[in-house]
C-alpha cells in the first residue's frame, strides 16, 4: 500500500553495510507526517501533496545542505503537504537493495520514493548526475521522462546546476531555477489544485500547468535543432502556451523566510558540524569565474535583528556550539562588524563560536577576526586570491593586490594566528605558466611575512588549487577550458617551484586536484541534451559518486563519451576546450537568469583587456540587467539596530533570552 514504511525490509540489510546509521533517520528536528495529512476530496481524491527531497550525494554531505533543509521545513509547515528526505546510497547498500528487491527509501518514514507526487533533487554540482540515475532506477521510476506514467512522481530539479538543465533533460520532468522557498510552495499549490479537480489530463496536464507559470522549465515541451557543424540552431517551444524563456525565482525579503527554524542535527558524522545562518544572498563583486555570484543577484541582506533571532532559535533547537554565518562573501554584509560583536557579546563566556566559511582579503580585519574567535577556538584563516599574479586577478575581476594580501596576513600572524590557507585556480582564461608560478612566490612571501611579524618559525601557509571550469551565465561561458594534460603540467611546475627552496620546507603545504575531474565537470556544465547519452552510458557502466576521487573514473567518462557522441560529430574537446563565438546559441540561453547576454559578452571582452569593474553595491549601476528584468533591487543596510549583550542567566547551561533594539 502506498505510503507504508518499508523499514522492516531495510533493517536486515543494514548489518551488512558500512555506516548503517546514515539510513535510519530519526534526527533531532526531523519530521514524519501522516501520509494523508491533507485529507480527501468529496470524490475520494487524495489531497495531500507529497515531496521526496534529495541531495544527490552521501548522507554526510547532504544532510547539512541548507537548501534541502529549508525546503523540507517550508513544505512541512503546510497542513496539506509533507516532505521527506533521501540521499544517495553507497554502492554496498545499492547492491543489497537490488538483491532484496527493496526500493530507494526516504530516511524519515522509510517510504518508497516512487510513492510521492514529486521527487525534488537539488544539484549544487553536476558530478551528482549519475547518483540521480541510481536513485531513479532503485525507486522503480523510469530513467527517461518520456516513459513515465501517471503513477510516477514528477521529477523536478533545482540548485545552481539547474541553470543549465539540458544535459539531464531526458531524465527530468521539470526544473526550477533560482530561490526555492516561494517556488516549491507555488508548485505545491498547482499540484494541490490539480489533485482536488481529480487530476484531469494526468501528468501531461499537470506539467503544462507548471510550464505556463513561466517559472518552471519542462524540457519535453521544447525542441532543440542543430546546425551541421554541431552547434545549436535554436531551442523553441513545441506547443502553444509555453514561454520561450523560463525565469528564475528571487526571494527579496529574507527576514520573511527565517529558515531553517529547526535545523536538523545529524545522527552520523557530517561534513559540517555546526548550525548555519545565511546572512545575505547574492553577490555583486563581479568575479567573472563565479557562477554563484552571477546567478544569485541582486544582493539581499538579512537584517541584524533577523540574524540574531535565527542564531538564538537555532542554538536552542540544536545544541550546536558553532554558528556559521553563511553567504558568498559574508564579510561584505554592511553590518558585519556589528553582527559579530553583538553575537560575541551575547554568547560571552560560553563555548559558542562564530565562523565565516571564507573571507575576502580586502574585507578582513583583526577586529572582525577577534570577534569571531572570542568564544570559540582559533583555527586557521582561509583567503581566496584565486589568481597568482596581479594580471590574472585583473582578468577575473578579483580586485586584490599582492600588497593587500601581505598586509592582511601580516595582521593575522601578528595577532597570533599561525596558519593561513590560500585558495587559487589554475586554467583561467589568458593564463600562462608565469601567472601560476607567481603563486609560489606569493606563498613564500606570506611565510616570510609571518615569520617576521610573529618572531616565530612555526608559521604555515597551505596553497590549495582547483582547476577552473567555465560555467553558464558568467562572462567566461564563452571561454576555452584548459585541457587536463596542460593543467597537470602547469601544476607540476608550481609544485617544483614551491619545493625547490629548502628555506620553506614543510611551511608551505600544497593541495591540488588534477585536471581530469574538471574536464568532466566542464562537459556537464556546458553540455547540451546530447550529453545525456554520455551520462547514461557512464551510469550503466557503473559510474557512481563521481564527486569522490575514489569512485571517479576519467577513463570511463572519456570512453563512454567517445562512443555516445560519435554519431553527433562532436566530442569532449568540442564541449570543453573550444572557445565560443558571440553569436553562438548556448544550451542555456532559454533559461533567464536576469543577466543580459550582451552585458556578459562585454564583460568577457573587458576580461581579455584586463579591465576591472567595481561592485555595483557602492557604485552606479553597470546594467547587468538583473534588477529591471526581474523587478528586483539591491537590499542592504545599515539598519542602525544592534544586538544587545545580555546577562547570562545560567552560565553552565549557556541559555540566553533574545533581545534586540
Amino acid at each position: 500500500m502506498p505510503g507504508q514504511s518499508r523499514f522492516h525490509e531495510l533493517e536486515p540489510l543494514l548489518t551488512r553495510v558500512s555506516k548503517p546509521i546514515q539510513y535510519v533517520g530519526g534526527e533531532l528536528n526531523s519530521t514524519v507526517k501522516d501520509w494523508n495529512i491533507g485529507g480527501f476530496g468529496p470524490g475520494g481524491e487524495e489531497l495531500t501533496v507529497r515531496w521526496a527531497l534529495m541531495y544527490p550525494d552521501a548522507y554526510e554531505v547532504g544532510v547539512p545542505n541548507q537548501g534541502v533543509m529549508i525546503l523540507y521545513e517550508v513544505i512541512n509547515e503546510r497542513p496539506d503537504a509533507l516532505a521527506e528526505r533521501t540521499y544517495a546510497v553507497w554502492p554496498d547498500l545499492e547492491a543489497e537493495l537490488r538483491a532484496a528487491g527493496v526500493p530507494q527509501l526516504t530516511v524519515d518514514a522509510h517510504r518508497s520514493v516512487r510513492d510521492f507526487d514529486l521527487f525534488g533533487i537539488s544539484f549544487s554540482t553536476e558530478l551528482g548526475y549519475t547518483n540521480m540515475l541510481t536513485a531513479l532506477d532503485l525507486a522503480g521510476i523510469p530513467l527517461h521522462a518520456r516513459d513515465r506514467t501517471d503513477g510516477d512522481p514528477i521529477v523536478i530539479i533545482g540548485g545552481h546546476a539547474s541553470f543549465n538543465p539540458e544535459p539531464v533533460a531526458d531524465f527530468i520532468d521539470a526544473a526550477i531555477v533560482g530561490d526555492g522557498e516561494e517556488a516549491v510552495l507555488a508548485v505545491t499549490d498547482i499540484v494541490a489544485e490539480h489533485k482536488a479537480e481529480g487530476s484531469p489530463g494526468g501528468r501531461e496536464e499537470l506539467l503544462m500547468r507548471l510550464a505556463q507559470t513561466g517559472g518552471v522549465y519542462v524540457p519535453a515541451f521544447y525542441d532543440v535543432d542543430y546546425l551541421p557543424d554541431g552547434r545549436i540552431k535554436r531551442v523553441a517551444p513545441n506547443r502553444s502556451g509555453v514561454p520561450w524563456r523560463v525565469a528564475k525565482h528571487t526571494v527579496m525579503d529574507l527576514d520573511a523566510w527565517p529558515y531553517p527554524k529547526q535545523p536538523l542535527v545529524p545522527l552520523a558524522e557530517s561534513v559540517h558540524e555546526r548550525m548555519s545562518v545565511e546572512i545575505f544572498r547574492g553577490c555583486t563583486r563581479g568575479c567573472r569565474f563565479c557562477q554563484a555570484g552571477m546567478i544569485t543577484r541582486p544582493v539581499r541582506e538579512r537584517s541584524i535583528t533577523g540574524i540574531g533571532e535565527m542564531v538564538e532559535r537555532g542554538l536552542q533547537a540544536t545544541g550546536f556550539e558553532e554558528v556559521g554565518l553563511l553567504s558568498l562573501s559574508s564579510a561584505d554584509h554592511s553590518e558585519i562588524a556589528t553582527i559579530t560583536k553583538g553575537l560575541a557579546d551575547r554568547y560571552e563566556g560560553t563555548n559558542t563560536g562564530l565562523s565565516l566559511p571564507s573571507t575576502r582579503v580586502d574585507a578582513f580585519n583583526i577586529d572582525l577576526a577577534n570577534e569571531l574567535t572570542r568564544n570559540g577556538r582559533r583555527s586557521g584563516l582561509t583567503f581566496a586570491p584565486e589568481g597568482g599574479s596581479e594580471r590574472i586577478r585583473r582578468v577575473i575581476n578579483k580586485m586584490v593586490s599582492e600588497d593587500d594580501l601581505i598586509r592582511t596576513v601580516a595582521a593575522a600572524y601578528g595577532a597570533g594566528w599561525r596558519q593561513v590557507k590560500l585558495y587559487f585556480m589554475c586554467g583561467l582564461p589568458t593564463e600562462t605558466d608565469e601567472d601560476v608560478l607567481q603563486i609560489a612566490e606569493l606563498a613564500k612571501r606570506v611565510i616570510d611575512t609571518g615569520r617576521q611579524v610573529s618572531g616565530r618559525r612555526d608559521i604555515r601557509c597551505t596553497v590549495s588549487i582547483g582547476g577552473f571550469v567555465p560555467k553558464p551565465h558568467t562572462p567566461f561561458q564563452w571561454a576555452a577550458q584548459l585541457g587536463a594534460d596542460e593543467t597537470d603540467a602547469r601544476l607540476e611546475k608550481l609544485r617544483e617551484a614551491i619545493r625547490s627552496d629548502r628555506r620553506y620546507g614543510s611551511a608551505i603545504g600544497f593541495r591540488y586536484h588534477d585536471g581530469k575531474p574538471g574536464i568532466i565537470e566542464g562537459l556537464l556544465s556546458r553540455g547540451d541534451r546530447r550529453v545525456g547519452r554520455v551520462i547514461e552510458a557512464v551510469w550503466r557502466d557503473g559510474g557512481r559518486f563521481d564527486g569522490w576521487s575514489e569512485y571517479f573514473s576519467y577513463e570511463r567518462w572519456m570512453s563512454c563519451a567517445a562512443t555516445a557522441l560519435a554519431e553527433f560529430g562532436v566530442d569532449v574537446d568540442w564541449y570543453t576546450t573550444r572557445e565560443r563565438e558571440e553569436t553562438e546559441v548556448l544550451p542555456w540561453d532559454h533559461i533567464d537568469s536576469g543577466l543580459d547576454k550582451e552585458w556578459l559578452w562585454q564583460d568577457w571582452l573587458d576580461a581579455l583587456d584586463e579591465t576591472e569593474v567595481e561592485d555595483c553595491r557602492w557604485t552606479p549601476c553597470f546594467d547587468c540587467g538583473v534588477c529591471p528584468q526581474m523587478g528586483t533591487e539591491i537590499e542592504i543596510g545599515p539598519t542602525g539596530k544592534t544586538l544587545l549583550p545580555l546577562t547570562v542567566i545560567r552560565p553552565d547551561a549557556q541559555r540566553y533570552a533574545p533581545a534586540e533594539s
